[in-house]
């Protein structure tokens, strides 16, 4: 018996191609299981449900791997387990059929050539920055004031001057971002210095 499965990441999102493909494949309707879930996600109850109703000699039926799972991980696993119980995998988009020694291969590659994808980007990020932490630089956002700005903007607060919003307003940048580069240790809020008019 063949079963299909689709899934979409979100409400909004159409699954009609999926379907649309899976029951051209020979997918009878009630046969096809819909989950509106991240991929990322655990719990998908209708892939739950459709590993429970197949047995040996059926055939599961997706438009393409990442509808099964983002994670090489779980594909593996999965395919590793379908192939124990005797259940086909074809995925249509990809021409995978692991009924055939040729799709069984395929999968393999394509499961060995996205684990290598996955370790050559965490290693690419990491050379990037090892190589940023060398020049004396770290991660995280730039801040938005250069040095000398922060320092006017600390002598400005110091002075009572202007206040936080005065500041901000003068860089261009939100209150938070002044508080941000302002010395936590010596500062509290205040307001800006009351001019003393002396009277003739």
């Amino acid at each position: 018996m063949l079963f299909g499965y689709a899934r979409v990441s979100t409400a909004s999102q159409n699954p009609d191609h999926q379907i649309d493909a899976l029951l051209r494949a020979g997918v009878e309707r009630d046969n096809v299981y819909l989950d509106r879930a991240s991929g990322a996600k655990a719990s998908r109850p209708q892939f739950d449900i459709v590993l429970r109703m197949l047995r040996s000699g059926d055939t599961l039926k997706v438009t393409r791997l990442d509808r099964l799972s983002r994670s090489v991980l779980h594909l593996v696993t999965l395919g590793a387990e379908l192939r124990m119980r005797g259940i086909g995998l074809h995925v249509i988009e990809q021409g995978i059929d692991t009924d055939t020694m040729e799709g069984r291969a395929m999968f393999g590659m394509l499961s060995v050539l996205a684990e290598l994808q996955r370790e050559l980007i965490v290693a690419n990020t990491n050379d990037g920055l090892a190589a940023a932490r060398t020049r004396g630089r770290v991660g995280g956002r730039r801040p938005r004031l250069t040095a000398d700005q922060a320092a006017l903007a600390q002598q400005l607060y110091d002075a009572r001057e202007k206040t936080v919003q005065q500041i901000a307003d003068l860089f261009g940048v939100p209150r938070s971002t002044v508080y941000g580069h302002l010395d936590r240790d010596k500062t509290v809020p205040r307001q800006p210095r009351k001019l003393v008019v002396l009277k003739p």
